[in-house]
């Protein structure tokens, strides 16, 4: 992909629409706050990386017609931007890192004018779109020491670039494999029950010329006991100070099969999705979605009763024993620990 999933461009931002993809690359234009908060929650922009620029570019959405005069004014409307922003998405640790980040520069620069304080928010955003871009690809050049040439990977949900800014962290570890030669093999779970795995990944892989095979969900356990998967690479959405990580429902059932069947189950994330404040993984707020996205196919088709009971999820957690490595952008964490991790983390 030559393109970005989310930039500022023409005093606005602009997205890849996910909902419309495999059969239609369309682009949004979001000018106001309540625009990214609806984009965010219907998932026409996700992945936790790209998740944190969306926050740091919808603070900017939200306070940059703010009247305010004076800092305690402008702060106050700040808050309230981002108490707003938080309720969209609550798993996602980069959505509120993003954030975060913006209070921290304006809170170095209480002494200036609140014009002045708007560009900085609006210049911190596009801080945060370039470095991730920096840091998908040092995490895929990590990670590509793990896979062989012939390796064949197994991932679930979408950690590409549609996730990230324009490269990935999963995805990325692939995709960096590639470009030194090697040959690999994906298989990618169709990712019920909204399917980013077959809509997003296949496509972002596929585009790439990558060698992908799409695999139903429940075609993982087979796969794996037929030993035809090398190693399975994920992404996460928060990960705990101990190293639990949240990831796309489903991930905890790849993390236990790859135990029972000795094969290596690796995430990769960034340093961002690390929450320092969250000592395990069971202190994690799981986001549950509407029973709708369960019983239909991406909400056009029922395929169940209209009045079923249903539990969706979003989000399951993958203890870090299961763990056999985290690939970041400041190198690999093994084995998965508060140690190690701490010591990634002050690096």
């Amino acid at each position: 992909m030559n393109m970005r999933t989310i930039e500022w461009k023409n005093n606005k931002v602009r997205i890849i629409n996910q909902s419309k993809l495999p059969l239609k690359l369309e682009f949004l234009e979001l000018g106001n706050l309540g625009q990214l908060w609806k984009a965010i929650k219907s998932l026409q922009v996700r992945g936790a990386p790209a998740l944190g620029a969306a926050a740091a570019l919808g603070v900017y959405l939200g306070i940059k017609d703010s009247k305010a005069d004076s800092f305690k004014e402008f702060n106050f409307h700040l808050k309230r931007v981002i108490r707003y922003l938080g309720t969209c998405r609550p798993t996602a640790r980069n959505l509120f890192w993003g954030m975060e980040r913006v209070l921290k520069v304006v809170s170095t620069a209480q002494d200036k004018p609140v014009s002045y304080l708007k560009k900085l928010i609006l210049q911190e955003a596009k801080r945060i779109i370039e470095e991730d871009c920096v840091a998908c690809r040092k995490i895929g050049d990590f990670g590509e020491k793990l896979l062989k040439n012939g390796s064949s990977v197994l991932t679930i949900c979408n950690a590409g670039a549609l996730a990230t800014i324009d490269y990935g962290t999963a995805l990325g570890v692939i995709y960096r494999a590639e470009e030194k030669g090697k040959k690999i093999k994906v298989f990618a779970s169709e990712t019920r029950p909204l399917l980013q795995g077959a809509r997003l990944t296949c496509w972002e892989l596929d585009n790439r010329r990558v060698d992908v095979t799409l695999i139903c969900d429940n075609t993982a356990a087979k796969l794996i006991a037929d030993k035809k998967i090398d190693l399975i690479i994920t992404g996460a959405d928060r990960i705990s100070a101990n190293g639990d990580a949240a990831n796309k429902i489903g991930t905890f059932n790849l993390a236990i099969l790859a135990k029972y069947h000795k094969i290596p189950f690796y995430i990769a994330a960034p340093i961002s999705t690390f929450d320092k404040k969250i000592s395990s993984g069971r202190f994690i707020d799981i986001e549950m979605r509407p029973a709708d996205e369960v019983r239909t196919i991406l909400g056009k088709k029922f395929i169940a009763l209209a009045n079923a009971k249903v539990l969706n999820p979003a989000f399951d957690l993958t203890a870090a024993s299961l763990i056999s490595a985290i690939i970041t952008e400041r190198g690999i964490i093994r084995p998965v620990n508060k140690k190690n991790i701490r010591k990634i983390l002050e690096k």
